[in-house]
């Protein structure tokens, strides 16, 4: 899958993990309702597809990350547990008004919206994506909506078409700092494009487009590393970052160089929100959709909306 797809996967079962990482099972009375429900409209999650260690919790909250353009990536980055597949430009145009089905049942007030790269198609899914926004504006037209897109091949046209009508947030995660981008990122990914398509979205969208990333911690990244990316993120004047423990999916992925203590991602989080970052989250299960309402009021209160 895209590098900005999913920022981080859950561990396999089998790895020993340390104290302050814990996930719950799926509990609480709405989480049968979410789950049939995206049964019956047959919609993929970025919850079940990169096993994320939220699930329970999001899920007994009423609300789930919607994958859009199915749920099969045409990359392979070494962090994500997504599948791979080359799906020959085959595209469900049902998909916007299922999303939309979905939204109304739940009664939203948020909404995010993910993608799986599809390098086999010209604009990368942008039409389809654009598509379920507009969708979303006619039929639940008080819901907020996060889209996290992936890099759409580099291609500025793709961009503008998703920006006509835009998301309220627009995310793309640059997942890792520039030295681990090349071995943990599909080799079509990079650092430098990632950086691209969140400064352009800023100059493309309207003033109140808030703007978003995610980094893993984890996979060995120093500390002036970590500090650069901050500071490359500002400068292509994203809003909002999330911080969190990158979890290695199965045995064949990227390996983890350590696991980040609560009080380190407190401290980052601090020295995030200094470089002047409007809202930062930061913790060992966080993840790129994780608080994501309230993260986006804090942007708007910085925006002066």
């Amino acid at each position: 899958m895209a590098s900005s797809l999913v920022t981080i996967a859950a561990a396999p079962p089998a790895e020993r993990l340390p104290e302050w990482i814990r996930t719950r099972p799926p509990r609480g009375e709405l989480y049968p309702g979410v789950r049939d429900l995206l049964g019956r409209l047959g919609l993929g999650t970025v919850c079940r597809e990169a096993r994320c260690p939220n699930l329970s919790e999001c899920w007994s909250a009423g609300t789930a990350t919607l994958m859009l353009l199915g749920t099969e990536c045409t990359r392979r980055c070494g962090f994500c547990a997504v599948t791979t597949h080359w799906p020959n430009g085959v595209v469900d145009r049902t998909e916007p008004s299922r999303v939309a089905e979905a939204v109304r049942e739940w009664g939203l007030r948020y909404v995010v919206l993910t993608q799986v790269c599809r390098d086999d198609l010209s604009d990368g899914g942008a039409a389809v994506l654009a598509e379920t926004v507009r969708t979303l504006r006619e039929e639940a037209p008080e819901t907020l909506v996060e889209l996290l897109i992936g890099d759409l091949g580099g291609n500025d046209a793709a961009l503008e078409t998703i920006l006509v009508d835009p998301p309220d947030v627009l995310a793309h995660n640059l997942e890792t700092v520039r030295s681990l981008s090349p071995s943990v990122r599909d080799r079509r990914a990079g650092y430098d494009r990632s950086l691209r398509v969140l400064a352009r979205a800023r100059e493309l969208g309207r003033r109140a487009l808030v703007t978003k990333s995610s980094i893993m911690l984890g996979l060995g990244e120093t500390d002036r590393e970590l500090e650069v990316a901050f500071g490359d993120l500002r400068e292509s004047a994203v809003d909002l970052v999330t911080l969190g423990q990158y979890l290695r999916p199965s045995p064949g992925h990227v390996p983890v160089a350590r696991y980040v203590r609560p009080e380190e991602f407190e401290r980052w989080k601090a020295v995030a929100l200094a470089r002047g970052f409007a809202g930062v989250e930061a913790g060992p299960l966080v993840r790129s959709s994780y608080h994501a309402e309230a993260l986006y009021r804090r942007a708007r209160l910085a925006h002066g909306g």
